[in-house]
């Protein structure tokens, strides 16, 4: 099994890696430092959660000339939250490692001034941030392109798909021509590593083989009801859980409105994900989201990208994923560290084959329940139990002065 050391890491890096408790690299890892430690350009597809993240920063790190205060590194993202999210991790592996590498994220929907003053104080070593922001620091330059010796593409399907990959070409083109470009996704389309291969110098393709695992601290429940149920039994079911916080997955932004606007009706604390928000609008509510003050998101997959909140008890699948590997990413949201998650689906009939596909494909059993008096119990339990969990019922029948009801 290839280690840390096997890698050739600085050792003050591994040692900060150690105090975030990660002490072996994932395959993906182990694969893509090497080559991008070489300064070859390398395009890496590994499943949401095999530790992309690191297989990249953990190179750049050991690149970095920290001697140096001039900008180096560019990570471009296809979301702020998940920008945010990579900058933390870089100043957390700088503070645990005691590697002085600095960073600073840019993104849209802030004050590009206050973002040029701190970009003049820092002199950061890394940039993170969205592609729409880095372009106009660039062509303002404030952002010094002639100096950065790696960009990183993270979630390489997304900021190269046809309708928005122009903005990474034109970042790219305001570089040196021997900079290195690291392109990393969950998944990688035909028409994308094309586009990755007309940007790069002969890459390294890494697919890694590690099969994508369910956590087993989640708990999977089926309800089974009737399309035009699914609200209802959705509603039912929020009574019933009582989730502390909770994520409700929906196909479309139509339904993410719809849903939202039914179950805010219903008084519960909701707020929509959709894709027509402003980035603002959207921080602010999952800073609600993580405070507690916002108990429910509604979201699709693709507004849900980059969202990592700690403290999900309950998703909610009101409608199916797309795709099978989808379920592990929605579900992947609960029981983060070692806590226990509920996943819960809502499904019809003739959807359970669907169901099927999840239970084989990530070794996992559904537990069919029902939502009855505002509890979730187990589907045909027997009556003797069903009257044990509802003894008001129980007494009422036996107390009924004529006996034995002709109705039974």
């Amino acid at each position: 099994m290839t280690t840390f050391n096997d890698l050739n890491l600085d050792s003050n890096i591994i040692e900060g890696l150690k105090k975030q408790g990660i002490t072996d690299p994932t395959s993906i890892q182990a694969t893509a430092i090497t080559p991008a430690m070489e300064n070859k350009d390398v395009i890496g597809e590994a499943f949401t959660g095999s530790g992309k993240t690191l297989a990249y920063l953990l190179p750049i790190f050991h690149k970095i000339d920290t001697s140096k205060r001039e900008m180096q590194a560019i990570v471009l993202a296809p979301t702020h939250e998940l920008a945010l999210q990579i900058e933390a991790q870089i100043k957390l592996l700088a503070e645990n490692s005691s590697v002085p590498v600095t960073s600073f994220s840019v993104i849209g929907d802030v004050n590009i001034n206050n973002q040029i003053k701190k970009l003049k104080e820092i002199k950061p070593h890394i940039i993170v941030g969205s592609t729409g922001r880095i372009l106009d620091l660039i062509r303002k330059k404030k952002i010094t392109a002639h100096t950065i010796k790696t960009i990183v593409i993270d979630e390489g399907d997304n900021l190269l798909d046809p309708k928005r990959a122009q903005i990474t070409k034109d970042i790219i083109k305001t570089t040196m021509r021997d900079r290195q470009l690291l392109v990393f996704s969950a998944s990688i389309k035909p028409e994308t590593l094309l586009t990755c291969e007309r940007l790069m110098k002969e890459p390294v393709i890494i697919k890694s083989e590690e099969k994508a695992e369910m956590n087993p601290n989640i708990e999977h429940m089926l309800f089974v009801c009737d399309r035009r149920d699914k609200f209802e039994t959705l509603r039912k079911l929020i009574v019933a859980a009582k989730p502390e916080k909770a994520i409700v997955f929906v196909n479309s932004n139509e339904d993410i409105e719809m849903t939202t606007a039914k179950l805010n009706f219903h008084s519960k604390d909701c707020f929509a994900m959709n894709g027509h928000i402003s980035k603002e609008d959207r921080k602010l509510a999952i800073e609600s989201f993580r405070n507690g003050k916002i108990k429910i998101l509604v979201s699709s997959d693709v507004t849900a990208r980059g969202l990592d909140v700690e403290g999900v008890t309950h998703i909610f699948h009101l409608d199916l994923p797309l795709k099978v590997n989808e379920y592990l990413h929605r579900a992947g949201r609960t029981a983060r560290g070692n806590n226990t998650g509920i996943s819960i689906a809502i499904a019809t009939v003739k959807q359970l084959n669907i169901i099927k596909k999840y239970e084989k494909e990530f070794n996992i059993k559904f537990e069919e329940k029902e939502a009855f008096g505002g509890k979730i119990l187990d589907k045909n339990i027997p009556s003797e139990a069903y009257n044990e969990r509802n003894p008001k019922k129980k007494s009422n029948c036996r107390n009924n002065k004529l006996g034995k009801s002709k109705f039974f």
